[in-house]
C-alpha cells in the first residue's frame, strides 16, 4: 500500500528533523549535569568537550566530497543513523576520554545531518515559502523537544536518573527513524544538478562573514549560559529539563510566527532586531546575579536564536542553485572555525573571570550587527550586498 505522504519532498525534512531533535536534544539536555556528576567535569573539561564537538562541524565541507560517492539524500539519512549511535553510547562509561570518543562519533553523524539537511531544504523550498516551513521545521524541532523532554521530566520526578537508559533510548529511536527513512522513503530526484566541488564565490563574502560570527556568538552561549545555570547556581538536572521544556514550548509557538515575520520584514530587519536583542543578553548575562533572571536570558536568548532563518533565506536569494549543496558544506565549516577554538579558550577565562566570556559574546553581537546592514532590502543574484548597488550606480554614472 503505498502513502501519498511519503512521496513528498517535506516528509522526509520533518522526519530528519524529528530524528534529529530526539538524539541531540537528549544529548544536550543531560550533558552538563551527567560530566558534572558522574565524571567530575570542570569549565576546562566542558570547554575541551565542546571544541571537540565542533570538529566535526568543521570538516563539514567534506560532506560535499562523499556526495561524490554517496547520493545527498542517502548520506542525510546514514548521518542521523550515526547520530543515534553516538547518543545511543554515551553513557556507557563515565570518563573523559570515553565521553569524548562518544561526542565525536555523536557529533560527525548530526553536523553532516544539519549540512545535508539545510542544503536540500533550500533546494527543495521555493524562494517564496522557505522563511515559512523553514519556521516551521524550527517549529516541528520544538515540538520534539517539548514532547521528549516532558517525557523526561516526568520519569525523573518519579525516578532516580538512569543517564544509560536515557540515552540509550534516545539514541535507538534516532536510529529506528533512520531505518525507517532509508526503507520506506523513496529518492527524489535533484531538480537541479549540485556542483560537487569546494570553492568559495566572492559574491557570498557576505553570508560567509555572517555565518562565521553567528557560529563564534551561537557557541559562547550554547556552552556556557547551561553551565553557569548549573555551576553557579546548582541548577538539578529536573530543572535543567523543565527549562528547555517551556524554551520548546515557547519556541514551538512562536518559530511559524518567526518565519511568516521574517518574509514580511525581510533579512536585513530580521538580523537587525536578533543582533540588537542578543547584545542587550550577553551583557545581563555577564552580571547577573539572580537565578529568575538567568533563566528569563536563557529563554530570550533561544527565542532571538530562531531568527537566525534570515542568513540562510538571504543566501537563497542571492545564490546560483548549482552552488546550494558545496555552499552549505562550506558555510558549516565556516561557521564551526571559531566553535573549534573558542570553547577551550574560553573555558580558561571562565576560571578566571565567567563575566568576560559572556562580554566576547556581546562585541561579537556587536560585529553582526554592523555587517548585516549591508543586507539589501531585495536581495538577489547580482545584488548580493548593499555595496553591490552601490557600485553599479558608479559604473552607471
Amino acid at each position: 500500500m503505498k502513502y501519498p505522504v511519503l512521496h513528498n519532498r517535506k516528509t522526509l525534512l520533518y522526519l530528519l528533523a524529528i530524528g534529529n531533535t530526539i538524539a541531540f536534544a537528549t544529548w544536550q539536555v543531560m550533558l552538563n549535569n551527567f560530566v558534572v556528576e558522574r565524571a567530575a567535569f570542570t569549565g576546562e573539561e566542558i570547554g575541551l568537550l565542546q571544541s571537540l564537538r565542533e570538529v566535526p562541524g568543521f570538516l563539514a565541507f567534506t560532506a560535499i566530497l562523499v556526495m561524490v560517492f554517496v547520493r545527498q539524500q542517502r548520506l542525510a539519512i546514514l548521518s542521523l543513523i550515526t547520530l543515534g549511535i553516538g547518543t545511543a553510547i554515551t553513557a556507557f562509561y563515565p570518563s573523559a576520554l570515553w565521553l569524548y570518543f562518544t561526542t565525536v562519533i555523536m557529533s560527525f553523524g548530526f553536523h553532516y545531518l544539519e549540512t545535508l539537511h539545510n542544503s536540500l531544504s533550500l533546494q527543495w523550498l521555493t524562494k517564496e515559502e522557505a522563511p515559512k516551513v523553514l519556521g516551521q521545521l524550527l517549529s516541528t524541532r520544538a515540538f520534539c523537544n517539548l514532547a521528549v523532554l516532558g517525557c523526561i521530566y516526568i520519569y525523573l520526578f518519579f525516578f532516580a536518573v538512569n543517564y544509560f537508559l536515557i540515552y540509550m533510548l534516545a539514541g535507538s529511536i534516532a536510529i529506528v527513524v533512520g531505518i525507517f527513512c532509508l526503507t520506506s522513503i523513496p529518492h527524489f530526484e535533484e531538480k537541479v544538478v549540485q556542483k560537487k566541488a569546494l570553492f568559495l564565490r566572492k559574491q557570498y563574502w557576505l553570508y560567509y562573514l555572517l555565518t562565521f560570527l553567528s557560529g563564534a556568538r551561537r557557541q559562547i552561549f550554547v556552552v556556557f549560559a547551561g553551565f553557569l545555570l548549573v555551576e553557579k547556581f546548582g541548577f538539578p538536572v529536573e530543572n535543567v529539563v523543565l527549562l528547555t521544556l517551556v524554551n520548546a514550548a515557547l519556541t514551538f509557538w512562536l518559530a511559524p510566527k518567526i518565519g511568516s515575520l521574517i518574509g514580511y520584514i525581510g533579512e536585513r530587519r530580521a538580523l537587525t532586531l536578533e543582533y540588537v536583542g542578543l547584545i542587550i543578553v550577553f551583557i545581563s548575562y555577564a552580571f547577573v546575579d539572580t537565578i529568575a533572571v538567568a533563566i528569563a536570558l536563557y529563554l530570550l536568548d533561544h527565542l532571538f536564536f530562531a531568527m537566525a532563518i534570515a542568513i540562510n533565506t538571504y543566501f537563497q536569494k542571492i545564490a546560483d542553485p548549482t552552488d546550494i549543496a558545496a555552499t552549505s558544506s562550506i558555510s558549516f565549516t565556516i561557521n564551526h572555525i571559531a566553535a573549534v577554538v573558542l570553547p577551550a579558550l574560553l573555558g580558561v577565562l571562565w576560571v578566571i573571570n565567567h563575566s568576560a566570556v559572556f562580554l566576547v559574546g556581546a562585541a561579537i553581537a556587536c560585529g553582526s550587527l554592523a555587517l548585516a546592514q549591508l543586507v539589501p532590502d531585495q536581495p538577489h543574484v547580482g545584488l548580493e550586498t548593499r555595496l553591490s548597488s552601490r557600485k553599479a550606480a558608479r559604473i552607471a554614472d
